[in-house]
């Protein structure tokens, strides 16, 4: 593959034709809500976000930065900028902007990386607090399951 080359997510009909076939497709983006958004320089706040699948490039790259050698917290905040293809109306989303976020976004943004590179889903098992219901919700706000 190119540097630079995306992968295609399945249109709509051979997605549908795939789990017809008991097969789920490649889910290579996923939508997000950030609990509080990141605040522009203009005041307006952008909540609603997508984060793509980390590729190899992606999570070597910022070794080679002189940022992350100083600081090894750092690389978070590199590798976040590379894997978030849209954040509200903000472009690009630079490390700069990553640096913006309030601790909490930066934390909800944490745990869907890795949910999504490392075990393969935005699900995660809940309970309620008040009457001990188990459930499953989708952290990234996705109610359709879909990308």
């Amino acid at each position: 593959m190119a540097a630079g080359t995306r992968l295609a997510a399945p249109s709509a009909a051979e997605a549908a034709a795939m789990r017809e076939r008991g097969e789920e497709p490649l889910r290579t983006e996923f939508p997000f809500e950030l609990p509080r958004g990141y605040v522009d320089e203009s005041g307006e706040v952008h909540r609603h976000g997508t984060m793509r699948l980390a590729t190899a490039r992606d999570e070597i790259m910022p070794l080679r930065d002189p940022r992350v050698r100083q600081t090894e917290a750092y690389l978070t905040v590199i590798l976040l900028s590379r894997v978030i293809t849209r954040l509200g109306s903000v472009d690009p989303i630079t490390p700069n902007v990553i640096e913006g976020l309030f601790a909490t976004d930066l934390a909800f943004l944490q745990d869907l990386y890795r949910r999504i590179n490392q075990e393969g889903h935005t699900q995660a098992a809940v309970t309620c607090p008040e009457c001990d219901h188990e459930f499953v919700v989708d952290v990234a706000g996705d109610v359709e399951g879909r990308s």
